[in-house]
């Protein structure tokens, strides 16, 4: 089981307060690493940290202060450990028929998804480097993947994270940091949660294009995370993995 442990991890989780942020926190605990949560609101990683235990901290950080990446990331450092993962989960969703979408909110998804990821992957990997060792997971989408109506923006930006990996992935194989995305299918959090339970013949819908049947837990993505960041990766870079019970592949 040493291939799945990540005991003297330090892993920094973006959006780690709620949903799959806080689920990956939870499951990179119990897999012995240390997690700092960043997110924008305080409360919501004060309630997280309590129920993680010693083994969590926070940092109340806005990705998309693209200078202050280098500074967080120094902190976390001088104040936890060597930094040795990184989750670019942090997310803003928008719904809206494609054709009423303005640039302002494309370059809004843009500047979480896209820019946002790419100053702390930056700076994560100027600290990875030196060490010749790092895990840095972005969390993508079904709509990176396939057509999904009424988020063009959201997965403009998705995908565009995507390509972001991929280089990523093979620039920095060499120096022993490898890159990875998670694409979640539907996964029953609060956000999901709230858009279908009042809508019940979308429900009807999602579950009817998921081969399994169902939605899926914030646990089941958590388990790709540990994975990815294990040892037992060491030799995968550059993947995107779907967690979706079928979607992306079944009819």
């Amino acid at each position: 089981m040493n291939n799945f442990s990540l005991t003297n991890e330090v892993a920094v989780i973006t959006g780690g307060g709620t949903g799959l942020g806080l689920g990956m926190a939870r499951a990179f605990v119990e897999a012995g690493a240390r997690v700092v949560l960043v997110g924008r609101r305080v409360e919501p990683l004060q309630v997280a940290c309590a129920e993680l235990g010693a083994a969590a901290t926070f940092r109340a950080h806005d990705v998309a202060d693209f200078a202050a990446a280098p500074a967080l990331l120094a902190d976390v450092e001088s104040q936890v450990g060597p930094v040795t993962i990184l989750v670019n989960n942090a997310g803003v969703h928008l719904k809206k028929p494609v054709a009423e979408v303005t640039e302002k909110e494309i370059s809004c998804q843009m500047d979480i998804h896209v820019l946002g990821a790419h100053a702390l992957s930056r700076a994560a990997y100027a600290l990875m480097k030196p060490r010749g060792k790092g895990s840095i997971i972005f969390i993508a989408s079904m709509a990176s993947l396939f057509g999904v109506p009424l988020v063009g923006a959201y997965a403009a930006a998705k995908t565009a994270m995507l390509g972001l990996m991929r280089t990523m992935a093979v620039e920095w194989a060499p120096h022993g940091v490898r890159v990875n995305a998670i694409a979640p299918g539907w996964i029953e959090t609060d956000i999901t949660r709230g858009a279908v339970l009042g809508d019940p013949a979308r429900l009807q819908r999602i579950l009817q294009r998921t081969p399994m049947g169902r939605m899926g837990q914030p646990d089941d993505v958590a388990g790709a995370a540990v994975f990815l960041c294990a040892p037992a990766a060491k030799f995968i870079t550059g993947v995107v993995l779907p967690v979706d019970g079928g979607v992306s592949m079944g009819f």
